[in-house]
Parts: structure tokens; sequence; C-alpha cells
């Protein structure tokens, strides 16, 4: 990851140590828990503790309805506003998961993923009713790195996939129902309590948006594509403008490609106030085809 951070917020040391030091109390603890009967050392030969672990794991992963109440209760904030037209959730027959129609007839469509850093993030496919393609990160897992995930979802995952499949993506939004909480603290929030919006499901701060490139990128014929403005990505504008957004949470993704003897290579520089704070190396994306 760069020095210069791409995402405010942090896995804090704090949060980190809580969660350690419980895990640990449960794994000492574990076998008082329960109507299961067992000595400890019964409990422990009996294997009953990881199997639990591995049905709670199982069922934390199948699990959307947590996703699914924040993302409606969002929706249904900005429909209330009347920044969205309407919406309906699509997830269980398509690709995506969201489609928005936006005041002016605009269709966006969303698709949302866990944490950044995971092999899903990478699969993906823009309806052909897209007027814009936003990727929407909900991940749940407060012990996770939220700059770690924020890198490698955009800069290893998104840009790569962009240029390799040609798939266009419009935008990024990083929030979900753990920021602003106790296991991951907003720095916004932090700064100014007054910019929090209050829903039903609880306090939300300001979302943080990427803003991506408006074609794809490619090392022959568009080595470095302009990336949207704002107010270009409705469903983006919307959530700003809603949920009391400023300058600070948006960012442009530049994704540039150029050829490297046959190799293409690819870098991504991040754009803040039209300021450069963040940029990749030059890597190789894949052998080119002629």
């Amino acid at each position: 990851m760069p020095r210069n951070p791409i995402i405010a917020c942090e896995l804090l040391p704090q949060v980190k140590k809580t969660i350690e030091n419980y895990a640990d109390e449960l794994v000492r603890d574990a076998h008082t828990i329960g109507s299961h009967g067992l000595t400890q050392q019964q409990f422990q030969e009996s294997g009953i503790f990881r199997s639990a672990l591995e049905r709670l794991r199982g069922i934390q992963a199948a699990s959307m309805a947590e996703k699914r109440a924040f993302m409606e209760a969002i929706l249904d904030y900005l429909q209330r506003k009347g920044k969205v037209r309407r919406w309906k959730f699509t997830g269980a027959g398509e690709r995506h998961d969201y489609q928005i129609k936006m005041p002016d007839g605009r269709i966006s469509i969303v698709e949302t993923k866990g944490c950044l850093d995971g092999n899903n993030t990478n699969i993906f496919e823009r309806p052909p009713n897209a007027d814009e393609f936003v990727i929407w990160s909900l991940c749940q897992n407060p012990g996770s790195d939220p700059r770690k995930n924020a890198w490698s979802g955009i800069h290893t995952r998104l840009g790569a996939e962009v240029i390799h499949r040609r798939q266009k993506v419009d935008g990024v939004v990083i929030w979900d129902m753990v920021c602003g909480t106790p296991g991951r603290p907003c720095p916004k929030l932090q700064k100014d309590p007054a910019r929090s919006i209050r829903l039903d499901r609880g306090v939300v701060p300001p979302p943080c948006i990427y803003l991506f490139p408006r074609s794809i990128p490619d090392p022959r014929s568009n080595p470095d594509p302009p990336c949207w403005s704002l107010t270009e990505v409705r469903l983006l504008q919307a959530l700003h403008e809603a949920f009391k957004g400023d300058d600070e949470d948006v960012v442009q993704v530049h994704i540039e490609a150029r050829m490297s003897g046959s190799d293409v290579e690819r870098r991504t520089r991040f754009l803040r106030h039209a300021t450069e704070f963040s940029c990749s190396s030059w890597s190789p994306l894949r052998r080119a085809r002629a």
C-alpha cells in the first residue's frame, strides 16, 4: 500500500486488541458456555467448538439481511428526499443487486460487495441498461483493515478488471453498517459530529466516494482517460448531497495503461481537489494481444 492512504478510516490498534482479547477469552471459556454437559477435556476433544465456529462463519457469509437492511435504509432516505425516483432489489435474479431510477430518468445499477480485498470483488458484469454502474462495498467485519481493503479493491482488483475485461465501472462507494460505530469510528464524525444523519437503523456518517474513468483505459488508443465529475454520476451526487458529504469525501481514480515491450502495464493515481495525493507504481497487467 502507498504511504498516503486513499481512505481516512483505519483499523485502530485498540479495536484490533479488543477483538484479539475477546477471541482468546472465548477460546479459554468456551467449555463453560451452553448445555452440552461435557467436561473441559471432553469438550476440547469433541470438536464441537470448531464446528460451531465453522457454522457461524457459514451463516455470516450467507446472510445478506443486515446488508440489505442498510441499503434499504439508505435508498428509502434518498427517495424521501426526492434524490431518487424509485428503486428495486434485483439480486434474486440478476448479477447486480439494485436498480435505481434517478429523477432525470437515468438508470443507476449497483453491485454490492463485501470487503474489497476478497476475490468476489473481481466478479461483476455491467448490465446493458445501466446509464451508470457503481460498485458498493459493505464490509461487515470491524477487524478488517479499511485501508488495505480500499487499496486492494480499487487498485489491485477493480482497476485490473476494468482494463483486462473492458468492463466500465463509473464509481465505487465504500460505506456500510459498521461505519461510525465503536468498531470502526469515523474520522469525519470525530472531526465534526454534526455531519451525521440519523436513520431508523442508527446514525451514519457521510459516504466515501471514488469516481472512475469515463471510458476504458487502453495502452494504445486511450492511455489516460479522464474521470467523471461528481455531478455526472447521479447516484453518487445524490449520496453526497443527501448525507452531508464535502470535497474531502470525493476521490478521482485515474487508471492509466501503457505498453512496455509486449506487456501492458497499468498505474493508478488518486486525486482530491484535482491534486494527486497517492499513486501506485507501474505494474504489468498481462501479455498484450496483437
